[in-house]
């Protein structure tokens, strides 16, 4: 970066308040719809295949993200009461069981199941008003809108998991921007990493001493800081000026243990 410039630096989650209410509905539904179009081209030979997470298959993908969504759904529909409850049925270990014991279900099974929780999750956002965004739930102990945000990376995210074609470089610029805010406590502590996205102001997360410089498309870089392959070369840094490999990040910064 030239001398002289400043570059944008979080040193933690950046501004929540971007998107608007309005705009992360139309990002959740539009997410919604990209990942139906995985439904409708999966096989049942399809969904036993590895997905792009370790250890997981597509089937594993689908049955989390069809917890995900009832989920969610049940953290909005207690909230309208005034009443707040786990993300999951069982808690954790709820979860991971739902998960094994879902994700060798069938094409059709799946399409069934991921479809009706969907429907859940979207029903119970679009019938939210202004100040209902603001009502507490129980996921990270925040309030409903934290619940669409983290729909939103879930659908989008766990869509490309699945490894049938959709890639980071679908992500729109918004989704990458929260991303990147989103994932800034994954810098290790000391550290700082400045972005260098094409095209873009660098953005420094982190505010650590030790910066190392990354380099990449918008996308890239957010798959990157989201532990999700990039192509080769895709993503690049530096210290210095001079080559260095890319530095390790930190966990995911959830609560909840999440893949």
């Amino acid at each position: 970066m030239p001398a002289g410039v400043a570059a944008r630096r979080y040193a933690g989650p950046m501004d929540t308040t971007t998107p608007d209410n309005d705009s992360l509905l139309a990002g959740i539904e539009s997410a919604a719809a990209g990942f139906r179009e995985e439904l409708e081209v999966l096989t049942d030979a399809s969904v036993g295949r590895s997905s792009l997470l370790p250890d997981w298959t597509r089937g594993h993908v689908l049955a989390h993200v069809a917890g995900v969504c009832d989920g969610m759904a049940r953290q909005l529909e207690y909230a309208g009461r005034g009443e707040r409850i786990e993300l999951y049925d069982g808690g954790q270990e709820g979860r991971n069981r739902a998960i094994e014991e879902g994700a060798g279900a069938s094409a059709d099974e799946h399409r069934e199941r991921v479809g009706a929780a969907l429907d859940r999750a979207l029903a119970a956002f679009r019938r939210l008003d202004g100040d209902a965004w603001q009502r507490p739930i129980s996921y990270r102990d925040g309030v409903v809108r934290d619940g669409g945000l983290a729909l939103w990376r879930e659908l989008v995210i766990h869509r490309s998991d699945l490894g049938t074609g959709a890639t980071q470089h679908g992500w729109d610029e918004g989704f990458c921007e929260h991303v990147l805010g989103f994932l800034a406590p994954r810098v290790p502590e000391g550290m700082a990493f400045r972005l260098h996205a094409e095209g873009r102001d660098a953005v420094v997360l982190g505010g650590g001493a030790e910066t190392v410089d990354v380099y990449g498309r918008l996308g890239d870089l957010a798959a990157w800081l989201a532990g999700r392959p990039v192509d080769h070369a895709a993503v690049r840094a530096e210290r210095g000026g001079e080559a260095v490999s890319l530095p390790e990040i930190g966990p995911w910064p959830s609560p909840a243990a999440a893949k």
